[in-house]
């Protein structure tokens, strides 16, 4: 089992969609997988967001692959920063999303085998 960290800096479709469809790959083979969205991230996860993204040619539903990644124990946290940078607050955001720091975030991954990065 490997441990893999994932971290998103952009709330559009281009860089949403890699870090969902790579997290839930890694998740459904049994590998840890953490999630984590930078401030210029943060807002792809604000409610109702994924649902705008969802029927998008030739990918997966946006939302599914977000059940699924969260029911099989992934992780997907927002950093901190994003709240004041985006005026965004706790409860803008999507169930079983996590508000944690940078350092929570490193302290989680420092032994993780496989990072991306979009």
């Amino acid at each position: 089992m490997a441990k893999v960290a994932i971290t998103c800096n952009g709330s559009e479709p281009k860089s949403v969609f890699p870090p969902f469809i790579l997290g839930a790959s890694a998740v459904a083979s049994g590998d840890d997988v953490i999630l984590f969205f930078c401030p210029a991230g943060a807002p792809a996860l604000v409610k109702g967001k994924l649902e705008e993204m969802r029927n998008t040619k030739g990918l997966p539903d946006i939302v599914e692959l977000y059940d699924g990644l969260q029911d099989l124990g992934g992780k997907i946290y927002i950093c901190e920063l994003a709240l004041d940078a985006k005026d965004l607050k706790k409860e803008d955001f999507r169930e079983g999303v996590e508000i944690v720091g940078a350092t929570t975030f490193l302290n989680d991954i420092k032994d993780a085998t496989i990072t991306f990065s979009f």
